[in-house]
């Protein structure tokens, strides 16, 4: 079955640096509220720490596998407009080179971490990037993020 093209794809890594999560689920609702249909795809410990979180799936309507998921961009069975990949190590820019490579739409990584401006170096395809080195404090890339996919007032 062939995803609608309003379809927008959050891709998440480890769930160690605690930003993610909270970005996650901000994006998420800015996307429900701009009617997309959003899937957050990552690995089962991500997927949990957002279970927990939104329990009655407020923002976090629908979950995958990420090894699904990019099975299911690999076969076509999957088409989403949007795709935001969050990276805050070298899996999550391997995760973001291969979603390029699988994906034609817009790609939106945000690369975040103690480490991030090195990561940013890393990444060679084309995409839209947003950087910060962001840990703990997700404010700093809630406004770039605004900024990107038009939401900043």
């Amino acid at each position: 079955m062939k995803e609608e093209i309003n379809e927008a794809l959050i891709i998440l890594g480890c769930p160690e640096v605690p930003v993610q999560q909270a970005l996650a689920l901000y994006a998420a609702d800015r996307l429900n509220e701009d009617e997309k249909d959003v899937v957050i795809a990552g690995n089962s410990a991500v997927l949990v720490l957002l279970k927990v979180s939104d329990p009655k799936k407020v923002y976090t309507k629908k979950m995958v596998e990420l090894d699904r998921c990019i099975e299911e961009l690999a076969s076509g069975e999957r088409h989403p407009g949007t795709c935001i990949v969050f990276a805050h190590n070298d899996a999550g820019i391997s995760y973001a080179t291969t979603i390029r490579y699988l994906f034609e739409g817009r790609l939106i990584v945000v690369i975040f971490g103690r480490d991030a401006e090195e990561l940013a170096g890393q990444l060679e395809i084309p995409c839209e990037m947003i950087v910060e080195k962001a840990v703990h404090n997700p404010g700093k890339l809630r406004r770039k993020l605004d900024e990107v996919l038009g939401w900043a007032a």
